[in-house]
């Protein structure tokens, strides 16, 4: 599905970079930069969003959909991949260039002043109801018409799909969702 949405924006031109916010290993990125670099595309950034200190503990007092917050993610030291990590995974595929961008930080610090000015795509893994409100706050409105919005936990995790569901009713976003493997789904923005 990634690659194919990838390839979609590039083929109809999309403008916009594309990003993914919360990265754990790379998988997605280093997908999407393999993408860019088939295609001979090379006006294109792939932005990497993460901790690299795995999730946050969940703020219960702003979020309180994140009561529970999945089995206390915060908790999984596995999913606190360092940076350095991540780097050497894009080195091994030769990956690793001016058009990989890192932003290290919790979302709340890095999404709302990220540099990007459009996106053709973001793939949003934050786990949590605030990762994903704060991604979508901060980068929807830099999401070009027709590019798209992936949810990686939307199928998985109920805060994130509530967090969708009322980001969506607040602006008015009636496009539909799309389910991608019963865990992710995405929708196309609309002109």
């Amino acid at each position: 599905n990634l690659r194919k949405l990838t390839e979609t924006v590039l083929a109809e031109r999309i403008p916009g970079d594309f990003i993914e916010t919360g990265v754990w290993r790379g998988g997605s990125c280093i997908m999407m930069r393999a993408v860019l670099k088939a295609s001979r595309c090379t006006d294109r950034v792939v932005w990497v969003a993460d901790s690299f200190a795995g999730v946050p503990p969940p703020d219960l007092e702003n979020y309180p959909a994140d009561h529970g917050a999945v089995g206390k993610l915060y908790q999984q030291k596995d999913l606190a991949i360092p940076m350095e990590t991540v780097q050497e995974h894009f080195r091994k595929y030769d990956l690793l260039d001016q058009q990989v961008r890192f932003l290290k930080g919790w979302f709340r610090d890095t999404l709302p002043t990220a540099p990007m000015e459009r996106l053709a795509l973001m793939r949003l893994d934050g786990d949590l109801y605030e990762s994903t409100d704060v991604a979508l706050r901060a980068l929807y409105p830099k999401l070009s018409p027709g590019g798209f919005a992936i949810i990686d936990d939307y199928g998985a995790i109920k805060a994130c799909e509530q967090a969708v569901a009322d980001f969506r009713a607040e602006k008015g976003i009636t496009e539909p969702i799309i389910d991608i493997d019963g865990t992710g789904a995405y929708w196309r923005k609309s002109a």
